[in-house]
């Protein structure tokens, strides 16, 4: 079966060349692209995509808008940020969000294939470069010892790389909410972090957010 995508963005020079790449792929089939919200959710609504690039930028509205509505229309649709750059606050945000993609425009065609597989396997994808944008080369240990982290602690780092907030881990790993607290602490100042986001982004760098781990 082949992959089913849909690409929005503003920009019809960077549509042309995405889809030209798409299009050689013989187990994708692209099937159209929009340039706004409007027309992104009427085409998932329609077509019902199993993966959509999503620019982050377009005119005045956001692209997570787009993830946010779209997954009412089509629950099954993953959807993958593509972007030209990234601040920390809107890799944070699409962490919330919890995207299943976030790939830098100038990623090669063959990462961006990759990554349009990968999240459609059901796996999380970030491109490396955000991953090291992300993290603070002065706090971060370059020799992140997870073996320091407590089981739970451990546990605790797989959900939020899963993108759940600590009320969702509380729950799925039966404790309290302050004892989440606790744990997303020991794990900031064991693993040197900054805070949270990055705590995330490593989990995902290391694949700890995946279900089967």
């Amino acid at each position: 079966m082949k992959i089913k995508v849909i690409m929005i963005d503003d920009h019809p020079l960077v549509r042309k060349g995405i889809e030209s790449a798409l299009r050689l792929e013989k187990d994708l089939e692209l099937l159209g692209s929009a340039s706004n919200i409007d027309e992104a959710l009427n085409f998932i609504s329609e077509h019902k995509p199993h993966v959509a690039l999503v620019d982050l930028r377009l005119h005045n509205e956001h692209g997570l808008d787009i993830v946010r509505k779209g997954r009412k229309l089509c629950p099954e649709t993953r959807y993958i940020i593509l972007t030209s750059y990234s601040t920390e606050e809107e890799i944070q945000a699409a962490i919330k969000e919890d995207v299943d993609g976030y790939v830098l425009k100038e990623a090669l065609p063959e990462e961006l294939i990759g990554a349009i597989h990968t999240v459609s396997q059901g796996r999380k994808f970030f491109d490396p470069a955000v991953v090291q944008f992300a993290m603070d080369p002065g706090r971060y240990k370059k020799k992140t010892e997870l073996k320091e982290l407590t089981p739970r602690e451990y546990e605790v780092l797989k959900a939020l790389g899963r993108g759940l907030n600590n009320t969702g881990i509380a729950t799925e790993l039966f404790i309290s909410e302050h004892t989440v607290k606790k744990h997303v602490g020991a794990i900031l100042e064991k693993l040197d972090l900054k805070d949270r986001t990055q705590a995330a982004l490593l989990a995902v760098s290391k694949g700890l957010h995946q279900v089967d781990q």
